[in-house]
């Protein structure tokens, strides 16, 4: 009997051996295949074809390969904003390239200022007399913006167009959690720092709503004079004003509505403006379908003219996404991997360093995590400059400060200097159900914080004193930085969030001007003669991306049709985001994060999707909206 044991293990042992080598095989071949690409991607003779199938960000998001394989679908796709926009002026002036094509069919939007610079890429192509065609089956109003700089506006005869503007409703969730007998503990410095209003109240502060209405406001004013600027026929008072009357006027026909109100040029299905293409750019000789006509991936173009490299190298670091502690990223800003790339461009003799910046904020040891690297990189004696993209506020206004220029957009949104901490404890919760705690303290913070049995005095105010301590370094580090004293920038902070115009007229922003501006400062500052930019940070690709591409997620190699959706369905998701949100507020409730300092108005202005909650919060969630 024990040898025949023993050959039963033996043989079981080559069993498990013989598969885990053909799983291990199984997925080299598989990523074998997924990295292979056909030969001849070469530019032709053709458009460009930009085929937005998701969102536009600073910097897209790595997936999990598994959870993508498994779960047969690919994440929304997420182009760059920088390629995207350096494709489009490249076909400016590449004479093979007759003409710009940008479908928005599946497109779900991006942040304001990638809009305008997409846009003013857009102009460049049509004052090289080549034409910039747009197609869409809905049009919501970061469609609208880009449609507005095309020298054609297509849009399908069962479509749309609808200008909303900015804001919206935030959800407020303090009636819920008194209900639910949790207690939100908050810590916190700044009148309008609002983020943690939701979690202690049913509605807005005056304070709260203040800030908002005015960064609103200006953000609403920036869009409507970028869209009249570059086409004065939309009618953007008819569309905004009455929305109602002006689709009931068209008898309901919302393309026609559209068409009348100047929002587009022509009305047609897909073949039919893919055959208006091919009358501008040529026949695709590879494809006789309806409406195919020959085009060019923006990858191609790319890679047929590559940045220059020659001279020394101004280093450009991103910090996109919100800013949370460890190696996170890309698309998410982690505080460990942000460093690492600084110290990294410190090691390979970087002259200059543009740090690019695209965060709402998050965590404060993060923030400063990344603070000190650029400030062991400033300590050699080299220049750093900041170049804000969309959104620039709280922690992330905290990692601009090291910078000798800080660089933004009238349309980024800075600011927000302020620092607060949520903690949830369910004493109450609990008593309700019979379920009490007790024991023996040798201290008043023995056991603290206890989210089940209560917080004591002492706790709770050795935490508000942390808090309150952070807030006064974030104070001093912005004087410092902007040559002011703290009582001049408490006059800007308490975590009121500014539009990139006002907060230059306030001084916590030097000049207007892009990332090209920025990184042109740094070198000058450097005293360079010959340089280029180089641009550190991890690709999202590997394994998980070629998975994505496979599946049709958006990769700017694919041009794989997304799924078209008429007015109502677009609107509709627009708006389904927003319920996500509400579920991913429970999340980050039940989420201990220490010190953070974030914006709430950032948020409103992001509809980019949210991971769907997990745990106890996803079952409140089925609770509370169903499901």
């Amino acid at each position: 009997m024990i040898f025949a044991r023993k050959v039963w293990h033996l043989l079981v042992a080559i069993k498990d051996g013989l598969v885990l080598l053909l799983m291990l095989l199984f997925f080299a071949l598989l990523f074998a295949a997924l990295s292979a690409r056909p030969a001849g991607d070469q530019v032709r003779d053709g458009a460009l074809l930009l085929h937005l199938n998701g969102s536009v960000v600073e910097e897209p998001s790595s997936a999990d390969p598994l959870e993508t394989l498994v779960g047969g679908t690919a994440p929304m796709g997420q182009y760059r904003a920088r390629d995207l926009t350096r494709a489009v002026r490249l076909a400016a002036s590449d004479d093979r390239i007759k003409a710009v094509v940008l479908d928005l069919t599946s497109f779900t939007g991006g942040g304001l200022v990638s809009m305008q610079e997409l846009g003013a890429a857009m102009d460049e192509v049509r004052a090289a007399k080549k034409p910039v065609l747009v197609y869409a089956v809905a049009y919501l109003d970061d469609g609208m913006m880009l449609a507005a700089h095309a020298s054609e506006v297509w849009l399908h005869p069962m479509g749309g167009a609808v200008i909303m503007g900015p804001g919206g409703q935030t959800p407020y969730y303090g009636d819920l959690l008194k209900r639910l007998g949790v207690n939100v503990h908050v810590y916190k410095v700044g009148t309008y720092k609002d983020f943690v209003e939701p979690y202690e109240a049913a509605q807005a502060s005056a304070p709260s709503r203040e800030a908002r209405t005015a960064l609103f406001a200006t953000i609403w004013d920036t869009w409507k004079a970028d869209v009249a600027k570059a086409r004065p026929q939309a009618k953007i008072d008819l569309v905004t004003k009455d929305p109602a009357g002006w689709i009931k006027a068209a008898g309901g026909d919302a393309a026609q509505a559209a068409l009348s109100a100047g929002l587009v040029d022509k009305l047609g299905d897909e073949v039919a403006f893919g055959e208006r293409v091919k009358a501008l750019a040529g026949e695709d000789p590879a494809d006789d379908a309806p409406g195919a006509f020959a085009a060019n991936k923006p990858s191609a173009l790319l890679a047929a003219h590559p940045a220059d490299s020659s001279g020394d190298t101004v280093a450009v670091v991103t910090v996109a996404g919100e800013i949370v502690d460890g190696d996170a990223g890309p698309g998410t800003a982690g505080g460990d991997r942000i460093a690492d790339l600084i110290d990294q461009a410190s090691k390979d003799d970087a002259k200059a360093l543009v740090l690019r910046v695209d965060s709402p904020g998050g965590s404060v040891l993060a923030s400063e995590t990344i603070r000190l690297a650029v400030e062991r990189f400033k300590a050699k004696g080299r220049p750093v400059a900041v170049s804000m993209a969309n959104y620039a506020a709280s922690g992330g206004y905290w990692v601009s400060t090291p910078a000798q220029r800080i660089f933004a957009e009238p349309g980024t949104i800075t600011g927000s200097i302020g620092i607060f901490a949520i903690v949830p404890s369910f004493e109450k919760t609990l008593a309700n159900y019979g379920i009490r705690s007790d024991g023996v303290r040798t201290t008043p913070l023995s056991g603290q914080p206890d989210i089940i049995g209560g917080f004591t005095p002492e706790a709770e105010a050795m935490m508000q004193s942390t808090v309150a301590h952070g807030y006064t370094q974030f104070v001093g580090l912005v004087a410092k930085s902007r040559g002011k004293t703290a009582a001049e920038i408490e006059q800007v902070a308490e975590g009121r969030v500014w539009d990139g115009g006002t907060a230059r007229q306030k001084g916590l922003v030097d000049q207007f001007g892009s990332l090209a501006d920025a990184a042109q400062w740094a070198a000058k500052a450097a005293k360079l003669e010959s340089w280029h930019t180089e641009f550190y940070g991890t690709e999202p690709q590997g394994l998980a991306g070629r998975i994505a591409a496979l599946l049709g997620g958006g990769s700017p190699d694919d041009a794989q049709q997304g799924t078209a959706r008429d007015l109502v369905a677009t609107m509709s998701q627009h708006q389904q985001i927003g319920l996500q949100r509400v579920l991913g507020g429970l999340t980050r409730l039940g989420q201990v994060q220490g010190m953070q300092a974030y914006c709430l108005d950032c948020t409103v202005l992001d509809f980019t999707p949210l991971p769907a909650p997990k745990g106890w919060q996803a079952r409140l969630g089925q609770l509370v909206f169903g499901g």
